[in-house]
């Protein structure tokens, strides 16, 4: 029988692959692990920017509230109001839908800086129990943070209760940066 020792195979070609990649433009490519990720944005640019750019989201009794920047997340408050109400008592999917998008693009701006231009890919959402009338509260943290690409977890609750009330996965595709080549 011959015996191959695949470990060390894998080592050497490893080497010689990252051989042939010039070490700077290696380090640009790699993420950082986002443990390391800081927010450059803070809740007062955040929130100055959605209004200029994105004043719909404020209109009727809506009221964002960004209330934590923790970096790999962020919390945000929502008070709900009478159009958010569906029959039955309870706080509408449209709206939870609305707070887990925001909540993600807030997250994703909070990190890469004012880019309107990052737009929803997708967006998944489940409803776990009835949310009753009044605040919501949406954490939000990065499944991944690439460079085109942004991978968000949003789990919402009621703001008097402790149970999660929806979970969401959001996808946001990030423009190119103007000064990448």
């Amino acid at each position: 029988m011959y015996g191959i020792n695949l470990s060390n195979l894998t080592v050497n070609l490893n080497a010689e692959r990252q051989s042939h990649i010039n070490p700077i433009k290696r380090s640009l490519e790699l993420p950082a692990p986002l443990s390391q990720i800081k927010p450059v944005m803070s809740a007062r640019e955040l929130d100055e920017f959605l209004r200029s750019e994105f004043p719909q989201v404020f209109a009727g009794d809506r009221r964002f509230e960004i209330s934590d920047i923790n970096s790999p997340e962020i919390v945000m408050k929502m008070e709900t109001g009478p159009d958010d109400i569906r029959p039955g008592g309870t706080i509408s999917g449209p709206t939870l839908f609305t707070l887990a998008d925001l909540a993600a693009y807030v997250l994703i701006l909070a990190h890469i800086g004012p880019v309107a231009l990052a737009v929803t890919t997708s967006l998944n959402i489940n409803f776990l129990r009835k949310p009753e009338p009044g605040g919501l509260i949406a954490t939000a943290g990065f499944l991944k943070l690439g460079k085109r690409l942004a991978i968000v977890d949003i789990k919402i609750e009621s703001s008097g209760g402790k149970d999660i009330v929806a979970q969401a996965v959001a996808t946001y595709s990030i423009p190119p940066n103007k000064n990448s080549t």
